[in-house]
């Protein structure tokens, strides 16, 4: 079987590309990549891509099919040691957190919305066994 390397992207599609950009800036440190009247790229981490969609701008273009609705999850990794900063960090930007999580293999969760209701997690080692 061929080889994947992983996931590079990850799109969410927002009604309002500026306002999910000042979103994940602020709260989550994200810095842009890459942007047109269509969507923004923000790097994570390494070379993981999150692409901030406009929904259905691609409609009339050759990418039709990249559009979507819609609440989706997304969890981010965080280390164990920083779990108590981020609830701080979340209260600070005025974001409320939805719940607590504590998983069977030890790890942490923490879940709270985006601008667009996306359900966020930040999630420390041993929610899954490769992780």
């Amino acid at each position: 079987m061929p080889r994947v390397d992983g996931v590079l992207e990850t799109a969410l599609y927002v009604d309002d590309v500026e306002r999910s950009l000042k979103f994940y800036q602020a709260v989550l440190g994200f810095e842009t990549i890459g942007s047109d009247e269509r969507l923004c790229a923000m790097k994570i981490a390494g070379r993981q891509v999150l692409l901030l969609c406009k929904k259905k701008a691609s409609a009339n273009l050759a990418l039709g099919a990249h559009d979507g609705d819609g609440r989706v999850h997304l969890a981010f990794a965080i280390p164990a040691a920083e779990l108590s900063a981020w609830e701080a960090w979340l209260r600070q930007h005025g974001v409320p957190i939805e719940e607590r999580q504590t998983w069977e293999r030890g790890g942490r969760s923490l879940y709270f919305r985006d601008p667009d209701q996306h359900l966020i997690e930040l999630a420390t080692p041993g929610v899954w066994s490769n992780y």
